[in-house]
């Protein structure tokens, strides 16, 4: 399980906001934005020329960063780089929670793009209860990040707010992390067969 997710989650998290705040310390806040533009849309190329299909999520993303960059640039303002990012925490959090009580909810989704399961254990009433349980956790957990983010946007520096806030988001997020991986271990465990 993990062996299949740490790829993704150092593709999509860790690794923009190391050569994010690398590019910063070196270039300033214009050199850190090229390269922010330059990392996503060098990923899809890369995919492209390996003649592998760009994930949708790696598509949205480079929309994403092109207007957040387009923002920050246009009002002469890192704020509005961050900004839309706290945004879009603040409603993965609300899609979270307001599907966790659906047949479907977010949170099986986001599980199946790291670990396909059959659909006979999707449906299977203890994993239909894991799936409520850490829609909501992860709803809180994505709630707690985005309320954090915006007041660390709006007091620190952007230097210390990529220090702060990627060191702080790790530590929840990984905590809410592992709450998941032990949960759905025992989940699995508790299932019939």
């Amino acid at each position: 399980m993990f062996r299949h997710a740490a790829p993704r989650v150092l593709e999509a998290m860790i690794l923009p906001a190391a050569v994010f705040y690398a590019a910063m310390v070196f270039t300033g806040l214009y050199g850190a934005l090229a390269v922010a533009v330059a990392w996503v849309y060098g990923g899809v190329a890369w995919r492209l020329v390996r003649r592998r299909a760009a994930p949708g999520m790696m598509l949205l993303a480079a929309g994403a960063i092109t207007v957040r960059v387009a923002l920050a640039v246009l009002n002469k303002n890192p704020m509005f780089f961050f900004l839309p990012e706290c945004l879009g925490v603040f409603c993965a959090s609300m899609a979270f929670l307001l599907t966790a009580s659906l047949r479907r909810p977010l949170i099986q989704r986001v599980a199946a793009d790291l670990v396909p399961l059959p659909d006979h254990l999707n449906e299977h009433p203890l994993m239909r209860r894991f799936f409520f349980r850490h829609s909501v956790l992860w709803g809180c957990a994505q709630l707690l990040n985005a309320g954090l983010s915006l007041w660390l946007l709006t007091t620190l520096t952007t230097e210390m707010y990529l220090i702060v806030r990627t060191s702080a988001v790790a530590v929840l997020l990984g905590g809410a992390a592992l709450v998941t991986a032990l949960g759905f271990r025992r989940c699995l465990r508790a299932l019939p067969g």
